[in-house]
């Protein structure tokens, strides 16, 4: 009797039409023999290619030497085979063994070049990465979950479910979720290690435990289909410039029957009274820098077209107004402020803004702060929160 093979923990697929070679799960044959069938593919699609092939690898969680030297050899035989056909093989900087086995490849063989796919992903996510925004992040989930606590059930919460965070940033809604609704398991996933890093950290210093943050790329997660209950991306669709791609990612990873909850802003509808004509100008122009950068921080209406596109149903979606009134105006002033700090500072700077566009634009968001303050003014900030169910 022979023995009995385990599965394949890996998956190769080849899209004709885009002229794509897939590799997903975790690539460690004990010889090449296991890999016979997948080479034979890769070498198929070689042949059938025109122009380029693409060599997808942003979903390859671990490859050993046997399965590299046999894949590389392939590689490099099609390419000397065929002169006119190019390779371009497309890693991630989340896998970082990938940059290290893969950047000698193109001094092999020139005709082979390797590009990180998300180097140019996230245009705009460097200002919002740093150490000192991490204040404004604490501050934001603060004031925000006054709101969020009560919605969230409306749009499917509950204790017991499956949640994933993505986009996580410090982790301080995935806390709040841990604590108000006590899911079985709970994922907080982000893009930047030094807001991971803050958000473990936090949770050890409080003893919080049950929280898995992972360091990944949203728009090509580690993680496999149809795990989740309950699905977050909040405050995220906004800052990428290819916001379609995170949903199908979310809806990938979301089971059938759950729902996928994201939040977004409309910051041109930012508002203050007295000073409402300088506060306004100011968030207009808030809207134009970040496109500038190839962020939308008008989405929040549009999250309701988004989440049809991304083919889910039972839409909901709703908008809430943060204000000087929710607590401590304090509060409010904190996050105006460091708004005010990054993006008519490094933001507008690094746009080429003359100093007097930057002296108007910082007038708006001081403004904004003596309308949280005066004792007879209003502030606010508006949030749109939206869901949608994965059919089943």
């Amino acid at each position: 009797m022979s023995p009995r093979l385990s599965p394949p923990r890996f998956r190769t697929e080849y899209n004709e039409n885009d002229q794509v070679f897939s590799i997903s799960g975790t690539l460690r044959p004990q010889g090449v023999q296991e890999l016979a069938s997948s080479l034979a593919q890769l070498q198929d699609a070689a042949r059938r290619s025109h122009g380029v092939l693409y060599i997808d690898m942003r979903r390859l969680v671990l490859m050993n030497n046997t399965a590299f030297h046999a894949l590389t050899g392939v590689m490099v035989e099609a390419c000397r085979a065929r002169p006119e056909l190019r390779l371009v093989v497309v890693i991630s900087t989340i896998v970082g063994w990938a940059a290290r086995r893969f950047r000698h490849l193109s001094q092999i063989e020139p005709a082979i070049a390797v590009e990180t796919y998300d180097s140019d992903f996230y245009p705009g996510q460097a200002f919002l990465e740093e150490g000192g925004f991490i204040p404004i992040l604490r501050t934001q989930t603060k004031m925000t979950w006054r709101h969020e606590r009560e919605i969230l059930p409306r749009h499917g919460m509950r204790p017991g479910l499956a949640v994933a965070d993505i986009c996580c940033g410090i982790g301080d809604f995935a806390v709040l979720v841990h604590k108000e609704f006590q899911p079985s398991r709970i994922v907080a996933l982000d893009h930047s290690r030094s807001s991971l890093a803050y958000a473990r950290k936090v949770a050890d210093d409080f003893g919080i435990q049950g929280i898995e943050y992972t360091y990944g790329d949203a728009a090509q997660m580690l993680v496999s289909d149809n795990q989740f209950d309950f699905v977050t991306c909040r405050h995220s669709l906004q800052i990428f410039n290819r916001p379609e791609l995170i949903l199908k990612e979310l809806h990938r990873i979301c089971r059938p029957g759950g729902r996928i909850y994201v939040t977004n802003e409309k910051n041109s509808h930012c508002l203050g009274e007295p000073r409402a004509e300088s506060i306004q100008w100011t968030y207009n122009e808030v809207a134009k820098l970040f496109a500038h950068f190839e962020m939308d921080v008008e989405l929040g209406p549009k999250s309701r077209r988004y989440l049809i596109e991304a083919g889910l149903e039972d839409i909901r979606i709703e908008s809430f107004m943060v204000t000087n009134l929710d607590g401590d105006p304090q509060d409010f002033v904190n996050v105006v402020s460091a708004w005010e700090g990054v993006y008519a500072g490094d933001m507008a700077v690094r746009r080429g803004d003359s100093p007097e566009f930057i002296e108007r634009f910082r007038q708006g968001f001081q403004d904004h702060i003596y309308a949280a303050l005066h004792p007879k003014g209003y502030a606010g900030w508006p949030i749109w929160v939206a869901s949608g169910r994965k059919p089943a």
